[in-house]
């Protein structure tokens, strides 16, 4: 990257860090244990609920505890199952339209990142005259806040449980971005480990290095805050001691519920620290060939970090150090042991390293221009990529 544009990202991204450490982010009301979706029936008395989840959790039964609850209570719901990953307009628009003619008035989300990041979005369409989703990409766009919103998620990986940010996929032109937004913080998050239960194992796997990718990401960056830090680094410290067991034993609650915090500390970590390249990589691929954004991430996290050299290797010495990887006899100094510990810890949950047979040269032109778009100068990265940069970490990838 030349010396002018490097110097407006740092300046923009000096900006953003002082606006943002001089704002109060509000943190939801954690509710959390096994069983826990069913406090929530008393926060919902008189509502018109709509409750935003996915076909295989209403067709599993996972919502029935909470639904049960509801009936005892006498509280209407209505279920919209129609969640797609990785949320496009289309769905987003029929969910807001189902809301509108239920007139529901809180929202209670159960599901993975797809799930919550709709249901964020459908809160901006319904507090708002502007109902197209393309005039809210980026921050601070959203109108006013939702009355009630619950969310409950079902994976242990996007922290959208607590975040200000909704990914959207324009299916039509395969642009993929975020809706920033602290009204879009849900009042309530509920982390029950008895929906994790007997999850598939790549979900495990996949959500679980989505929620790394978030703490190592806000960990590293130009950005963070004294609680940031320490909020990636329990995240961090939980992943390596939860992720593999949980993923060897899907029945394991505990070590489900330790993954949804982590999920969480990410969450809290990422929303004002922001992530990097690993994302902006991500987004493009899951825009332009619907790669799931776990997947994405786990692939492509040891790859950026090797690109960032020296710029990132202190942080990640205090990571590696921080969750006691490095044996006495190691050859590779403590950087390069956390970036192989994550290659391993891939291996290990049968995520493949490379992706030739998803991306195709012809389009990593496009695929950069849009990572570097969505990256440049809002993401506060130890080392500044360009669009050429980031076209080779594509290259990379697909070898």
């Amino acid at each position: 990257m030349n010396v002018f544009k490097r110097t407006y990202c740092r300046i923009f991204q000096k900006t953003m860090y002082l606006a943002v450490g001089a704002m109060r982010f509000r943190e939801p009301t954690l509710i959390k244990g096994s069983g826990s979706v069913k406090k929530i029936a008393p926060l919902l008395n008189g509502k018109r609920v709509l409750i935003v989840s996915t076909p295989s959790i209403v067709k599993y039964g996972l919502l029935e505890p909470m639904l049960d609850s509801f009936r005892a209570k006498g509280i209407e719901f209505f279920v919209f199952d129609k969640i797609v990953p990785n949320p496009t307009f289309s769905a987003i628009y029929e969910c807001r339209d189902f809301a509108i003619s239920n007139k529901t008035n809180a929202i209670v989300a159960v599901g993975g990142g797809s799930a919550l990041d709709t249901a964020k979005a459908v809160i901006c369409l319904l507090t708002s005259s502007d109902q197209d989703l393309n005039h809210y990409k980026g921050m601070l766009k959203c109108k006013k806040k939702y009355p009630l919103f619950i969310a409950i998620p079902t994976t242990a990986g996007s922290g959208s449980e607590v975040t200000v940010a909704s990914v959207v996929t324009n299916e039509k032109t395969g642009d993929k971005f975020a809706i920033s937004d602290p009204k879009l913080i849900p009042d309530y998050a509920v982390l029950d480990p008895n929906l994790m239960v007997n999850l598939p194992k790549h979900v495990i796997a996949t959500t679980g290095m989505d929620a790394l990718t978030h703490a190592v990401e806000s960990y590293i960056g130009h950005s963070n805050y004294k609680k940031t830090r320490i909020y990636a680094q329990t995240s961090v410290a939980l992943i390596a001691e939860n992720l593999l067991d949980f993923y060897q034993n899907p029945k394991n609650t505990q070590a489900a519920l330790n993954m949804q915090y982590a999920s969480y500390l990410a969450g809290l970590a990422f929303t004002k620290s922001y992530v990097g390249y690993v994302h902006a990589l991500a987004h493009s691929l899951g825009g332009k060939y619907n790669v799931p954004h776990g997947e994405a991430n786990a692939i492509l996290l040891p790859f950026v970090l090797q690109s960032y050299g020296k710029k990132a290797a202190k942080s990640l010495q205090k990571l590696d150090s921080i969750i006691n990887l490095r044996q006495k006899n190691s050859t590779l100094c403590a950087s390069e042991h956390f970036i192989e510990w994550i290659k391993g810890l891939n291996a290990k949950m049968s995520i493949v390293n490379r992706m030739a047979e998803i991306i195709k040269v012809e389009d990593l032109d496009e695929l950069a221009r849009h990572a570097d778009k969505e990256a440049n100068p809002l993401y506060p990265v130890p080392k500044e990529l360009d669009k050429e940069q980031l076209k080779a970490i594509y290259l990379e990838v697909i070898k």
